[in-house]
């Protein structure tokens, strides 16, 4: 049987998902129950957060299929993938465009001399524009220096969600057929002519973990063949040698893995057996064999430090609380996130590397979800020395406003050292492309909602780590702290709703320390949430006032990364997560600040 790898890239929320669930679906691989985003969170987010693989059968043809996260953060999915297969399907938005994300894998597929097939995908949107899509991603292609041969890409026009694709606009179809005979002709056969005599060589791009079996490697196979129990060489990155035993194979067939005796040259497999396996390693049958070329996985831009909860309301909710359970927690962790790097040298606190603060807020969020609780610092952003010249990470940032809007963006990103590289304009709607530094972006897309009113897009990309610029001015908001212990009244709150944002709404227990809400004038401010009405047998004017509270405006993981300050620390819980100021009672933030 004849094999075809590929995988789906596109921005984030540009359809990947949708159109991987539909050619199962008519392949007869799953049924509508069942889809790619299988995590509670990729379900309740709309995006797909880990790569997953799957296969589908279509005229004697197993087509391995990759379907890739789109947010920036986790980027670094993408590029390994990129080396595993043999062709990309670009997925691209009818109404949208091509996207950040869009460049940035495009990019990296056409550097490593892999020939795209082109979806416009969504032209069942009534603001569609599939022709113009089409100029816009062969300007792209241009302006990334693809060959020749790369800029003859085949374009085929979808809709993933009803299930249907065409080779041109105006032809009859309802189903995927089109596509993947497309597939079929244009996407490279994997080799099974490469087992012929050849020794074993696979290398694994993705790594999973099984509580019985241990860590799995997701490999391509690129030469040879490869059977359970037999004796590999892995080489290392460093270039040293050790010996294992696979003990268990598996293929992907639809979302099932399917256990297997053996694998040939050109198939996606996963392997058991192999503990201490990790990336851009080489499977050998033999120790002479030369290594693969390494897997570069891009470095982290932020850090932050996890600590063991010490707040009054500690141990409350969480059924992990200890600092033994989060170390052990993290080291799984690391079995299977790439992106992530962390420091266990000091016993106190473990610091973590992510590649941004959605990367960060998703490891806290599972966390939570299995029970524990711990607090962790704001986060900042990695700086570095490179030639005796201090260097940190720059994002590039894509826009997209009313027009009318554009004066607020461009002042608020000029003053956190952003440079506008474009700007278009197309029906009332503009794109602003900025350089940015990480540092001018934290804490800014909460304050893009508002200055938009919620009708802007903004999405960015890492772009790699440059000279530092200085000094950036931000807008540092004060925080309200409580300075008693108890439960927050209506009445109190009322009148402190003036003042600033509120975080809480009544009957929400609060400590001395905590922060409550958030204040205009920038400075921290001590309050008491707990103050309740005096009441007296006399009647007067300004007794039976109404209360009326605005909604609080309720902290999420990733809203509380981006207003928290650095003398604060963020708890979280399976049922809460709150804002505390490092030191709880006054007289110990002033001696702080002495």
């Amino acid at each position: 049987m004849e094999i075809r790898n590929i995988a789906i890239i596109a921005h984030v929320d540009h359809g990947k998902t949708t159109l991987t669930d539909a050619l199962m679906r008519q392949t007869g691989m799953s049924d509508d129950s069942v889809s790619m985003d299988s995590n509670d969170l990729e379900k309740e987010r709309g995006i797909t957060i880990y790569s997953k693989n799957t296969s589908v059968f279509y005229r004697d043809t197993k087509i391995n299929i990759v379907d890739t996260p789109g947010h920036a953060d986790f980027s670094s999915e993408v590029e390994r993938i990129l080396r595993s297969i043999d062709c990309v399907l670009l997925l691209v938005d009818a109404q949208e465009g091509p996207m950040p994300q869009t460049k940035f894998v495009l990019k990296k597929s056409l550097e490593l001399g892999l020939k795209p097939i082109v979806i416009i995908n969504k032209i069942d949107k009534p603001a569609a524009r599939p022709e113009a899509v089409n100029e816009m991603v062969y300007e792209l292609f241009l302006d990334l220096g693809a060959s020749d041969e790369q800029l003859n890409f085949p374009v085929i026009f979808a809709a993933s969600k009803q299930g249907i694709a065409k080779r041109q606009l105006a032809d009859e179809s309802d189903n995927l057929n089109p596509l993947l005979d497309l597939i079929l002709e244009h996407v490279p056969a994997a080799s099974s002519a490469l087992s012929e005599g050849k020794q074993l060589l696979a290398q694994p791009f993705n790594l999973a973990y099984d509580n019985f079996l241990g860590r799995l490697a997701i490999c391509r196979v690129y030469e040879g063949k490869i059977k359970a129990g037999q004796p590999v060489h892995v080489r290392e990155l460093n270039g040293e040698t050790r010996q294992r035993n696979i003990t268990k194979l598996f293929t992907f067939h639809g979302l099932v893995r399917k256990e297997i005796n053996e694998a040939a040259a050109g198939d996606i497999i996963m392997i058991a057996g192999l503990p201490n396996i990790y990336i851009g390693e080489t499977i050998a049958e033999t120790a002479e064999q030369g290594a693969l070329p390494a897997i570069k996985i891009d470095e982290p831009t932020i850090s932050l430090s996890f600590l063991v909860n010490n707040s009054p309301f500690a141990g409350r909710e969480g059924k992990f609380v200890t600092n033994r359970q989060i170390k052990e927690r993290l080291e799984k962790e690391l079995e299977v996130n790439v992106g992530l790097k962390i420091d266990f040298s000091d016993a106190s606190y473990y610091k973590v590397f992510g590649r941004g603060e959605l990367h960060i807020a998703i490891l806290l969020e599972n966390l939570r979800r299995e029970g524990y609780e711990l607090q962790v610092s704001q986060p900042q952003v990695i700086i570095k020395e490179e030639n005796g010249e201090k260097m940190e990470p720059f994002e590039e940032l894509t826009i997209d406003i009313p027009e009318a809007m554009t004066g607020v963006v461009i002042d608020k990103i000029s003053r956190r050292k952003g440079r506008m590289s474009d700007l278009k304009t197309h029906n009332g709607q503009s794109r602003l492309l900025f350089e940015i530094p990480t540092r001018g972006l934290l804490g800014y897309r909460n304050e893009f909602v508002v200055d938009t009113r919620g009708e802007g897009i903004l999405c960015s990309h890492f772009l790699g780590f440059r000279p530092h610029v200085g000094e950036i001015e931000r807008n540092q908001l004060g925080s309200m702290v409580s300075m008693i212990t108890g439960k927050a009244l209506a009445f109190s709150l009322w009148n402190l709703q003036d003042r600033g944002t509120l975080y809480i709404s009544p009957n929400t227990e609060v400590y001395e320390g905590m922060v409550i809400g958030n204040t205009a004038k920038g400075n921290d401010m001590a309050v008491n949430p707990v103050k309740g009405k005096q009441l007296t047998n006399v009647r007067a004017s300004g007794t039976d006032e109404a209360i009326i509270l605005t909604p609080p405006w309720e902290l999420s993981l990733e809203r509380a990364l981006s207003v928290m300050n650095g003398d604060e620390y963020l708890e979280i819980t399976p049922k809460n997560i709150r804002l505390r100021k490092q030191f709880l009672t006054e007289n110990e933030r002033a001696k702080a600040k002495r």
